[in-house]
């Protein structure tokens, strides 16, 4: 079982990722939050790793933080989510409102994510309540929870980019005592490149 990887990030594209480890390249799935947080193609990266065995594929999904892991974990415990649609609501939107969104039991807030509906929402919920409130004590905060944060996010948001990306950049620069000013700066400059 393969539980970590440490190489080149070789190719990188929504679906998958290949990682160069002395020679060999292993393919990857990745959710949107990795993807975004991944450094440019031809850098070093270190990724924990799933390993799903099945009669007629080995597959490798990637997370670069365990907190991510510990949820694609807890996920795959409900009944009828399999990998994929694990990685679907990890997807969703930031991995410490995902937390805080399944720990407070909101099923509303988890059927915003395309591909999750009320029946796989309550599932969700039911089954991963309890342990997303333990796990939840080690995930990171939304950014929108802090003053100035949560104004650079707002601040993105009236400039078009989507919520969940404009949160994931904030995160990205995140600076509490920098002025609104800095921390929308840098922001975007991580978006632009």
């Amino acid at each position: 079982m393969i539980a970590s990887l440490a190489g080149t990030l070789a190719e990188k594209s929504a679906d998958r990722l290949v990682v160069d480890v002395g020679g060999v390249g292993y393919a990857l799935h990745v959710s949107l939050q990795t993807f975004a947080d991944l450094p440019p193609a031809g850098a070093a990266v270190r990724l924990l790793v799933h390993t799903e065995v099945r009669e007629d594929a080995i597959e490798l999904f990637g997370f670069l933080r365990a907190e991510e892991r510990a949820l694609f974990h807890l996920l795959r415990k409900v009944k009828g989510v399999g990998p994929r649609t694990a990685l679907v609501v990890l997807s969703g939107m930031p991995l410490g409102e995902l937390f805080a969104t399944v720990a407070g039991g909101d099923g509303a807030r988890l059927q915003t994510i395309p591909g999750v509906g009320k029946k796989l929402a309550e599932r969700i919920v039911v089954e991963c309540r309890e342990g997303a409130a333990i796990l939840a004590a080690g995930a990171p905060r939304p950014a929108a929870a802090d003053g100035i944060l949560g104004e650079a996010v707002s601040a993105l948001v009236n400039l078009g980019y989507k919520r969940a990306e404009a949160e994931r950049a904030v995160e990205r620069v995140r600076r509490p005592a920098a002025p609104l000013e800095d921390v929308v700066r840098a922001a975007l400059q991580g978006l632009a490149g």
